[in-house]
């Protein structure tokens, strides 16, 4: 039986009744595979617009990352806009500045709309460890109020920074009032509800194995309006289209989309409860925070008063370390004053980066659609990424079709070869970040 990594996302999220598996033979306009947030939030929207939709998760709703993750709520994309300028030119770049700002509107109006209780909190930080990211923060600020119009982000000074977090190890900081954090459990668990309650039909336990092009109608009791079949261990679903969302778990589904993307291991670890007033003090404003590192740490407070902390990245698809004690140490760098403290919970996942960090979205066919490759942006912009696939399933590609404009290349070294390749690669990065 599937079951929900040990987190403190699973252990705060109350229990859903089991969904079915897929057993035997259903029809649908569109099948859905992966029941994250994209899935959820392009199942969503379908069925608003009275398509027929199944679909199909191979674990639990939210088990993936959308269900592990961090959980910051931010705009823009991982290979930041002046790379995305260079990929698609600035026109198309600016497009898509605009609509990472839209999928936070979304995320909020999804979560008002559908009442999902996922402990939506307001605000983000990105801090800076050294002159050299303070200037880069700086250039980030000039460059959303001059190019993009974006006036939500603004530049936090050195003492100021201090009155809100309770640690020396930054020297200057940006606030973004449009960005936020929350629950990311629930928040999947919800969207995929509002979906049911829609008329999408879900199943569990239910992993895509392939998928072919149906019969003809002539040799086979098949509709020609469904041509398309997806096969699972037990049952197929026959429809017109197909969405693929399950990034790095889709495997040999899609073996063209698995060159494209790697999954990275990150980790996170929960304190036991603090109390009210000792993580308030942490940070002050309750803002969700991220340092500017290659190797990131992030951190934020939880509902019930724990702080929640992620750091460290596997690029070699191992944890070689204990998470709970590395991720610890981590901790105890930016918060000392924790060192009393114990873990509760520590886990991990993987986050599904592509070669340029670039969302990688387009069609493997004309009917069958896919959106993967977020690096680490997901929480919000999974969300509109299922609302374009429904626009462009419907017939209006162009927003989808902006994104599909990126390029990407394979990860060199074959199946063999590109992890290692990788983490040579990284090596440079993580040097940088000492410098």
């Amino acid at each position: 039986m599937s079951t929900h990594v040990d987190s403190w996302y699973a252990s705060s999220t109350a229990a859903t009744p089991p969904r079915p598996l897929l057993e035997g033979e259903v029809d649908a306009d569109v099948c859905v595979i992966g029941g994250g947030i994209a899935g959820c939030s392009a199942a969503l929207h379908l069925a608003e617009r009275g398509y027929r939709v199944v679909l199909l998760e191979a674990e639990l709703i939210g088990w993936g990352a959308s269900g592990r993750s961090g959980a910051q709520a931010i705009t823009g994309v991982a290979c930041g806009q002046s790379k995305l300028e260079s990929l698609i030119g600035d026109g198309d770049a600016r497009r898509i500045w605009d609509m990472t700002v839209e999928a936070l509107r979304l995320q909020r109006d999804l979560i008002d709309r559908h009442r999902i209780d996922c402990d939506y909190v307001t605000g983000q930080m990105h801090v800076a460890l050294k002159s050299r990211q303070e200037r880069e923060l700086r250039e980030d600020v000039e460059t959303a109020h001059e190019r993009y119009a974006y006036h939500s982000l603004r530049m936090v000074e050195r003492d100021e920074l201090r009155s809100l977090i309770a640690s020396d190890r930054y020297i200057a900081g940006t606030y973004d009032s449009a960005c936020g954090h929350l629950h990311p459990l629930k928040y999947t668990s919800g969207l995929a509800a509002a979906a049911e309650r829609a008329g999408v039909t879900i199943f569990e336990r239910s992993r895509a194995l392939g998928y072919q092009r149906a019969p003809s109608p002539s040799s086979a009791t098949l509709s020609s309006s469904s041509p398309l079949v997806v096969r699972t261990d037990r049952g197929i679903v026959r429809c017109r289209s197909i969405a693929l969302c399950g990034n790095a778990w889709l495997g040999p589904f899609a073996p063209a989309l698995a060159r494209k993307i790697i999954g990275v291991g990150t980790y996170i670890v929960a304190t036991e409860p603090l109390g009210e007033a000792r993580a308030a003090a942490l940070i002050t404003n309750n803002a969700a925070v991220t340092d500017i590192n290659w190797v990131i740490d992030y951190f934020r407070r939880s509902s019930d008063h724990r702080l929640l902390f992620g750091g460290r990245v596997s690029y070699s698809g191992v944890d070689p370390l204990s998470t709970r004690r590395a991720t610890r140490a981590r901790m105890l760098k930016v918060f000392p004053q924790l060192a009393d403290t114990s873990i509760e919970f520590a886990w991990g996942g993987l986050v599904d980066i592509t070669l340029n960090r670039a969302p990688h979205f387009g069609r493997l066919e004309p009917d069958v659609y896919f959106v993967q490759g977020f690096s680490g942006h997901g929480i919000a912009l999974t969300g509109i990424a299922g609302q374009l696939l429904a626009e462009a399933i419907s017939g209006t590609h162009d927003r989808f079709d902006v994104f599909a404009r990126i390029k990407h290349r394979d990860f060199p070294g074959g199946k063999a070869l590109r992890r290692p390749a990788l983490v040579l690669a990284m090596l440079w990065y993580r040097l940088r970040d000492l410098l």
